[in-house]
């Protein structure tokens, strides 16, 4: 029986002549969309300024055994008036082959308008606030949003992701890592479901967090398609988003901090 990772490439090279996206219309085309109402920005400009870091597919490349073998983009130093919740962060997931991700805060809640506009740039977007999540290494969920198949696809090998396999979120001067502890599935078209995927416990509303923990989601869309479920909402989404729970194993400065 072929492995997950395996699996996973033969899904990739079938998703190439498709060419839809999670938030496409249609014809599988992303329609050009206006910046959001609020700046946003990241750890080199004003979202949109400059090339965009992504994910390049190495699914079968050699895992990383801790923060220092883990390629990182530079973290600038935080300002006084920042927090881990509005400052920027990279996300790197080694089994996958994810490098330098960069992951735009904003104050929202999972796949709305403005994050939805972020992910549309090939960033992930991570909400934050009454609807949203923490920030990086904080107590409860920290919630990572980006496409698999628009926007080249940063997150196309997601569900490859197995349990004990870490994720690394720098932020501030420190390497958070992560290890993905479950797979859940969070349907649009359900208001618990959308509470369970962000509650400060993933899958338990309600329940007071004691651990800081990470949901990285992205969407179903080749799972929704094969099952015959070809309901979309208004920004493009399938039903069903696939996400990844993970909780964190470490914090460590970055050289230099």
């Amino acid at each position: 029986m072929p492995s997950p990772r395996t699996a996973s490439a033969a899904l990739t090279g079938a998703l190439v002549v498709a060419l839809v996206g999670c938030a496409t219309g249609g014809s599988g085309a992303v329609e050009p969309v206006a910046a959001p109402a609020a700046a946003v920005s990241d750890a080199t400009g004003p979202v949109g300024a400059g090339p965009v870091s992504g994910a390049s597919s190495a699914p079968g490349g050699p895992a990383a055994s801790g923060p220092a073998a883990v390629p990182l983009a530079p973290s600038p130093e935080p300002t006084p008036d920042e927090t881990a919740r509005t400052r920027s962060a990279v996300l790197a997931i080694p089994d996958i082959g994810v490098r330098d991700l960069r992951v735009v805060p904003y104050e929202g809640t999972p796949d709305d308008w403005p994050g939805t506009r972020i992910q549309d740039r090939g960033l992930a977007a991570s909400p934050y606030g009454p609807k949203g999540g923490v920030g990086p290494g904080e107590v409860g969920n920290y919630l990572v949003t980006a496409h698999r198949l628009a926007a080249g696809g940063p997150l196309l090998d997601l569900p490859a992701l197995d349990v004990g396999d870490a994720v690394f979120v720098t932020s501030g001067g420190t390497v958070h890592e992560y290890r993905i502890t479950e797979t859940r599935s969070t349907s649009f078209r359900s208001p618990a479901s959308l509470a369970e995927q962000r509650a400060p416990v993933p899958g338990k509303p309600g329940e007071r967090p004691v651990k800081a923990m990470i949901t990285i989601s992205t969407c179903a869309t080749p799972e929704d398609d094969a099952a015959g479920n070809h309901w979309r909402d208004a920004k493009g989404n399938p039903e069903h988003r696939i996400d990844k729970v993970g909780v964190l194993v470490s914090s460590e400065k970055t050289q230099g901090q």
